[in-house]
């Protein structure tokens, strides 16, 4: 047994430790913060994931019903985690739980994490000293028999856990227990995440902020002169995307570099499959190329897409072959992503082109015929690995220029089911601040499994193909990545998110995200 911080809600503040645990566990019991999607990828497939704060009619569990709850679970499998908000020794349930294991016989380890108490301040902008302040304290709220005396030191800065009403009343204790009413505080929601939000009030006014702001649990508060820092250290809330809904139309195995890359920013990505890759429905066109490559009967394979090189690393190793195949023959890479994906593969790309990253740029730099004979036969021959909807432009092309084609089905692009109502409504609604396209086939099946997205919504398409199929269903493209790449792609966006706060401001207006802004026109395309 494993108890384990989980942080105060962003995953990449677990410790290695934590990390470590949960990729090993049978049973991963929740808390209130890290859960859902946060997950992903954290816990191994197969994992029982336990619900440890709430019955299953959503009400809290009491204490006694959550050891018993981890206890049973300890009782049942070798590795058990369980998560505990913040670090596992500032305002949990762990002495409780852990005496409960004592009693049970269960053995188990202590894992701590960040707290709250210093992360949400930090995301915040907010040291909790500086040269004027001389202490921290920590509260939890709705404590009772609490002495605000002790705390009500101008130089003291106070930290308080709870929720809203936990801070008002704070606020109005402080305040009557000496601490001046213009006092500096600020309060934060979710800290830590993309919902992030901070209130900066003073103590006497703090109540008021705090029912216009409606902010979401859990909050932290901060009271001191420290809050001034604010202005200058809000690295997290002033990231070019912060906040920004970006629905991410990929297939489910190509989003998470983008998505992460997005988060980087600031965003929430939302990551809609709208395409399926799938085998061809018959292998034995694969099969006979496979077979004419390890025979080196190719004097050239050319990657037009990651899919592609999956599709075709799949089939060797259903062969019992490995990279070595490759060897004797000159391998093209239509972009950067692809060619990182060969790297990782054990292959570097012989011709990666210079100009647009497409099949008509990798056209414009394949050199001429090398009449290359090997055993008498000339090696003309050029293995094409494609998706079956794949454009003709680069095939017919390079048989212009006197090659022999094998263009060869490696996969299928099916259509994927409608993503849900409550998204599909977002995005005709104009609930998305930001689509990112990656090809033009992810532009026709979202608009047609879910329809064209609201016109306040920016436009993100990685390279011009891509834009021209999104002006052909009517859309107009806000941001043109200058390199057909993920990291490309996200800084465009984020430039374009920063250009917007930046005219916001200077116009002295308080919203900038596309979907605040519905009844605004969009910049123009960049």
């Amino acid at each position: 047994m494993s108890f384990v911080g989980s942080g105060p809600g962003d995953p990449g503040l677990l410790t290695l430790r934590a990390a470590a645990l949960l990729a090993e566990a049978d049973i991963v019991i929740l808390d209130r913060v890290l859960r859902g999607p946060a997950l992903t990828g954290l816990v191994r497939p197969g994992a029982e994931v336990v619900e440890g704060s709430l019955a299953d009619d959503g009400t809290p569990l009491s204490q006694s019903a959550r050891s018993k709850r981890l206890v049973d679970a300890a009782k049942h499998a070798a590795r058990v985690v369980r998560l505990m908000d913040g670090d596992p020794a500032t305002f949990t349930g762990l002495v409780e739980e852990a005496a409960a294991c004592r009693k049970a016989g269960v053995a188990y380890e202590i894992v701590p994490g960040v707290s709250a108490v210093s992360a949400v301040p930090a995301y915040a902008g907010i040291p909790l000293t500086d040269a004027r302040s001389r202490s921290v304290h920590v509260v939890k709220g709705h404590m009772a028999h609490v002495d605000w005396a002790s705390h009500a030191q101008p130089d003291a800065t106070v930290v308080v856990v709870g929720d809203a009403d936990a801070v008002a009343d704070a606020a109005l204790s402080l305040v009557g227990a000496g601490r001046d009413a213009a006092t500096p505080i600020a309060v934060t929601s979710q800290g830590t995440t993309t919902a992030q939000r901070t209130v900066v009030s003073t103590l006497g006014d703090v109540n008021r902020a705090l029912r216009g702001a409606r902010l979401a649990e859990p909050v932290l508060a901060v009271v001191g002169e420290v809050v001034a820092h604010r202005e200058g250290l809000s690295w997290f809330e002033s990231k070019p995307l912060f906040g920004w809904q970006v629905l991410v139309p990929r297939t489910k195995e190509q989003a998470g570099a983008l998505s992460a890359e997005l988060r980087r920013h600031g965003a929430v990505p939302h990551e809609v499959p709208t395409i399926s890759v799938e085998p061809p429905r018959t292998p034995q066109q694969m099969e006979r190329a496979i077979k004419t490559l390890f025979e080196g009967d190719y004097q050239w394979i050319a990657f037009t897409s990651v899919n592609a090189l999956r599709a075709v690393r799949e089939k060797l190793e259903e062969f019992g072959l490995d990279a070595r195949v490759f060897a004797g023959v000159k391998v093209a890479a239509v972009g950067e992503q692809t060619a990182a994906a060969l790297r990782a593969f054990g292959v570097v790309p012989d011709l990666v082109p210079c100009g647009e990253q497409s099949g008509a740029g990798l056209l414009e730099d394949w050199p001429e015929f090398d009449d290359d004979h090997e055993g008498g036969r000339p090696r003309n021959r050029v293995f094409l690995p494609r998706a079956d909807i794949a454009t003709e432009t680069l095939a017919a092309g390079l048989v212009e220029l006197g090659w022999e084609i094998d263009d060869v089905t490696a996969y299928r692009t099916v259509r994927a089911a409608p993503p849900p109502a409550e998204t599909r409504e977002a995005i005709k609604t104009g609930g998305f601040d930001a689509v990112v396209f990656t090809s033009s086939s992810t532009v026709r099946n979202l608009v047609g499994i879910a329809g064209k997205p609201h016109a306040s919504t920016a436009i993100v398409c990685i390279g011009p193909q891509t834009a021209k199929t999104a002006e052909e269903h009517g859309l107009r493209v806000d941001v043109l990545a200058p390199a057909p790449s993920v990291a490309a792609l996200t800084e465009a966006l984020a430039e374009y998110g920063a250009s917007l706060r930046l005219a916001a401001l200077e116009h002295g207006e308080a919203v900038w995200r596309p979907s605040q802004r519905k009844g605004a026109r969009r910049s123009k395309a960049k």
